[in-house]
């Protein structure tokens, strides 16, 4: 399964496919999702200290066996509680039981007070203690990566973006300023076109692309991502499910199949979803 790992700037490697841990709350459900997903062959846990599930994520990964080395960990500053973002980085190094972490992330702007320059210096010291290997943002527009990289003695190495058809149009100006900075984009929510967002121009063309390859509606969405050079988060509770997700790095869409989905998505989610969702406000 094809699913190598992105060269970031500072010359560390991450994963192409990570298991996301948003929503699935505390207590013994993040533990088995998490048990589960190292078991089927994922090595990049992703967590927040909003989700507030870092301790159950570090019991997972420390029964599951596997070498420190072996697995890679994000966690994001979310500001929760007003702790500082010092405090709170030795706080979910003692949740998740390591002694560092793979990424850090500041996981939205709003959490990056008193502003994005003061914050982002921060996590230059962190990266410099040692207490995470690499550093970068979450949910950063264009504006807010330029303040960041005007000021920056360490260059963002990720971006961890809302990122599906029905807002790839949206979201590409972040896509390509990435790009032209060597910033990792990483998605996450890519598959709400067919969770939450059913019923709209994408479900023709999804269907018709994924009976030509014999996958699931899923996988192409995966895919799709993986062609925009999109590092992916998601998850399931299902073992087969996440097992289909790792396959997907198999899948190499056509030109014209990614075109589609595109021009599907451009026309926008449907009308029952008109007003903004939840999960458009950014901050998960």
């Amino acid at each position: 399964m094809p699913w190598e790992n992105h060269k970031l700037t500072d010359g560390q490697g991450i994963p192409g496919i990570a298991v996301g841990t948003w929503r699935l709350g505390k207590g013994e459900r993040p533990i088995n999702q998490v048990a589960q997903a190292l078991a089927a062959g994922f090595t990049h846990i992703d967590t927040a200290q909003l989700y507030r599930n870092e301790t159950e994520v570090g019991i997972a990964i420390r029964d599951s066996g596997l070498s420190r080395q072996d697995i890679f960990i994000t966690t994001k500053y979310s500001r929760t509680d007003g702790l500082d973002i010092q405090t709170s980085i030795r706080n979910s190094l003692e949740y998740l039981d390591v002694s560092y972490v793979d990424l850090y992330l500041i996981h939205f702007p709003r959490a990056a007070l008193p502003d994005i320059p003061t914050i982002w210096k921060e996590m230059e010291e962190i990266q410099s203690c040692g207490m995470a290997r690499t550093i970068g943002v979450s949910n950063f527009d264009v504006e807010q990566l330029q303040i960041l990289l005007a000021s920056a003695r360490i260059k963002p190495a990720v971006n961890q973006i809302l990122l599906h058809p029905y807002v790839y149009e949206q979201q590409r100006p972040i896509l390509e300023f990435a790009a032209n900075h060597q910033i990792v984009i990483e998605a996450y929510s890519v598959l709400l076109p067919v969770t939450s967002l059913s019923g709209g121009p994408l479900d023709q063309p999804l269907l018709e692309i994924a009976t030509k390859y014999a996958v699931n509606s899923d996988q192409i969405l995966i895919a799709w991502a993986k062609s925009k050079g999109a590092v992916v988060v998601t998850t399931s509770s299902k073992r087969w499910r996440l097992e289909g997700y790792l396959r997907a790095g198999d899948l190499v869409l056509s030109e014209e199949d990614i075109a589609r989905l595109d021009a599907a998505g451009a026309q926008g989610p449907p009308p029952t979803q008109a007003r903004q969702p939840r999960h458009l406000r950014l901050d998960r």
